[in-house]
């Protein structure tokens, strides 16, 4: 069990300021990433703890970040599973006896729930800024829109557009690794949360042979451990230039994302990444409403729009996902944002 005295990447010392931002999900990381930047220049060393849960990835997310000094996870479960250290009443305790023992002087807390408020005051930690503080109406906008308003309370002003800078270590890799697939390249996200998120095996081999077929590139199937099935079934039924790339490091796929003339995939944490590397995106909601924070994302929706938990994924045709990729070809060169030549 991993518990929040953990130091996950970094040197030994802390720095004085923490950022609690509980949600799990990495698309939930990387939407802050603006606002967690902001703390940490504005912090008295420009640098953040981030205390979080494990399932975000953020230590990989994180990983050549200067501005990020640890990240520690916070021990609570998900779902079904058994309750963690950090759960319950006397998981509050707990957790505040473990920031004590980090003596931080100052915390955000990107989360209105008032348990992280109570445990960093019993931890002694002076300085607490938190989205609980809010007026009521700014607790029902979205995670990030609380967060801009919160430092936007503090005098500061944030783009909200998630950007990550890539660690050159794994864009080497993917020089190394890939640089014999022909142009142009295209990522694709078959990865889903939830059911009614996911655009199919069907519909993702349909696409992948129309991108080979017109274009004479490569197709990249991105995704984790739990996707191996889905991605065997897609590159069943697509015979040439389709590579499967499962379970890397978010450090990697952000690289590979970059490296692609463009990314399509369903809403998930891996759009949110492709997304803020840059690369011109397509993401499929059908399922789900549209993010509306990358001027570089293109949303698909079945007629009408999407609504959360309604799957109507199956109502967004191939033949516009591949009509999307072939507007962003025709703009952008095929030569990629490094010379893979190297």
């Amino acid at each position: 069990m991993v518990y929040v005295d953990e130091v996950v990447n970094r040197e030994v010392g802390v720095p004085g300021t923490l950022v609690i931002q509980p949600l799990p999900g990495i698309g939930d990381m990387v939407w802050h990433l603006p606002y967690l930047r902001a703390i940490a220049e504005a912090s008295a060393d420009g640098r953040i703890t981030v205390l979080t849960k494990r399932r975000s990835l953020a230590d990989q997310l994180f990983a050549g970040m200067p501005w990020v000094h640890d990240v520690i996870w916070l021990d609570r479960a998900q779902g079904d599973a058994p309750g963690g250290r950090h759960d319950g009443l006397l998981g509050a305790f707990r957790l505040a006896a473990d920031l004590r023992d980090r003596k931080f002087d100052a915390v955000w807390i990107l989360h209105s729930s008032k348990r992280y408020a109570w445990a960093c005051r019993l931890a002694g930690i002076r300085h607490r800024t938190g989205t609980g503080d809010l007026p009521a109406a700014d607790q029902r906008t979205a995670p990030f829109e609380k967060a801009r308003r919160l430092l936007e309370t503090q005098g500061l002003s944030v783009d909200p557009c998630p950007r990550i800078d890539l660690p050159e270590a794994a864009i080497a890799g993917i020089r190394s690794t890939f640089g014999d697939r022909p142009d142009p390249w295209l990522a694709v996200g078959i990865g889903a949360s939830e059911p009614f998120k996911q655009w199919g095996d069907s519909n993702f081999a349909d696409l992948a042979r129309a991108f080979v077929d017109r274009t004479g590139g490569s197709v990249f199937l991105i995704g984790g451990p739990g996707e191996t099935d889905l991605a065997h079934r897609i590159e069943g039924r697509t015979p040439r230039g389709v590579s499967t790339v499962l379970n890397m490091p978010l450090g990697e796929v952000a690289a590979l994302c970059a490296a692609c003339q463009a990314f399509i995939g369903n809403d998930t944490g891996i759009l949110n990444l492709a997304a803020a590397t840059g690369t011109p995106s397509v993401g499929l909601f059908g399922g789900s409403p549209p993010l509306p924070l990358y001027p570089n994302l293109k949303s698909l929706e079945p007629p009408g729009g999407a609504v959360y938990r309604i799957d109507r994924m199956a109502e967004i045709p191939v033949e516009e996902a591949m009509q999307a990729l072939s507007a962003i070809l025709d703009d952008r060169p095929v030569a990629g944002p490094f010379d893979r030549s190297v």
